[in-house]
């Protein structure tokens, strides 16, 4: 995305500033004051898939949201960087460098992977969160055939320089916009849908979600899940069409210090459907812990 073109017309703009951590130009949405929290999208979406959340909950907290490596106005540093490993190694660098300590994470899909990996991995006792809210996290890849032919795919495309071209070409963005949403199994108010498709057109944006999709791999993270004791709260649409929520039920039971929360009616971008819920079940998180963490 264009940082002149787009970013005026992008919600919360007077929140964004641009960040430089090695290797990448991040895009980062900060505002508020109070405990921290730190949002992380999935792929392909940006900071306005969190807009109606942070919007309420700035209020009495300090909000802080990132474009994932080239990702919406976030500047790719390396090609080679969009993966699991390095993505959580270098958001683990942005909150060193920018001295940010979350109580709380907030991540959505594959969000919830990189948050589990940067809690395990990169995050000194001081500086982990209290808790991570799992919005239908993408903790397992995929299976049998799809599992060996869908990275090939992926990574065929994200170096082939006309892919990004072809996937943008055309005038209809919000045709496939409508889509792509809709065979996530949410229906999403209008003005998201419209940010997405001008993601949709955007050729950086679609060249870095493929990126990401092509070097993604969940290999040993099973080991991961089963070992963490960092509380996690998963929550999960029952109208989830991109991740099977009775495999995210099933992953759930291997996480020794995790609830599950079932949503009937609400797709993959649920927390876009009724951010007021999502905002209620932070509160309530927080609220509960409070007592047993001074941090601010």
């Amino acid at each position: 995305m264009d940082w002149q073109r787009d970013l005026p017309t992008w919600p919360h703009n007077a929140w964004s500033r641009r960040v430089v951590c090695a290797p990448h130009r991040w895009h980062v949405q900060e505002y508020g004051k109070g405990p921290t929290l730190l949002f992380l999208h999935g792929a392909g979406a940006s900071t306005h898939s969190w807009n109606a959340m942070m919007t309420e909950l700035s209020r009495d907290h300090h909000v802080v949201a990132i474009d994932l490596p080239g990702h919406g106005f976030t500047t790719l540093g390396a090609s080679n960087r969009s993966g699991l490993t390095q993505i959580s190694e270098d958001v683990a660098a942005l909150c060193k460098q920018e001295g940010w300590r979350p109580q709380k994470i907030i991540a959505h899909s594959a969000g919830a992977a990189i948050a589990l990996q940067l809690c395990e991995h990169h995050l000194t006792p001081d500086t982990q969160p209290q808790s991570v809210l799992a919005i239908n996290p993408a903790f397992t890849d995929f299976d049998g055939l799809a599992g060996v032919l869908f990275p090939l795919i992926a990574k065929s495309l994200a170096v082939n320089p006309l892919t990004p071209w072809l996937f943008t070409l055309g005038p209809d963005a919000m045709s496939r916009a409508k889509r792509l949403i809709a065979s996530t199994g949410s229906t999403i108010p209008a003005e998201q849908l419209s940010l997405y498709a001008r993601l949709l057109k955007d050729r950086k944006h679609v060249q870095g979600a493929l990126f990401m999709m092509a070097q993604w791999s969940l290999r040993g993270f099973r080991t991961i899940l089963s070992q963490s004791q960092i509380p996690m709260e998963i929550v999960v649409g029952l109208n989830d069409q991109a991740v099977p929520p009775d495999r995210t039920a099933e992953v759930q039971q291997s996480l020794p210090n995790s609830t599950l929360t079932e949503l009937p009616n609400l797709g993959h971008l649920a927390h876009e459907e009724a951010p007021e819920l999502f905002v209620s079940l932070v509160r309530s998180a927080i609220q509960d812990s409070r007592q047993s963490d001074p941090r601010p």
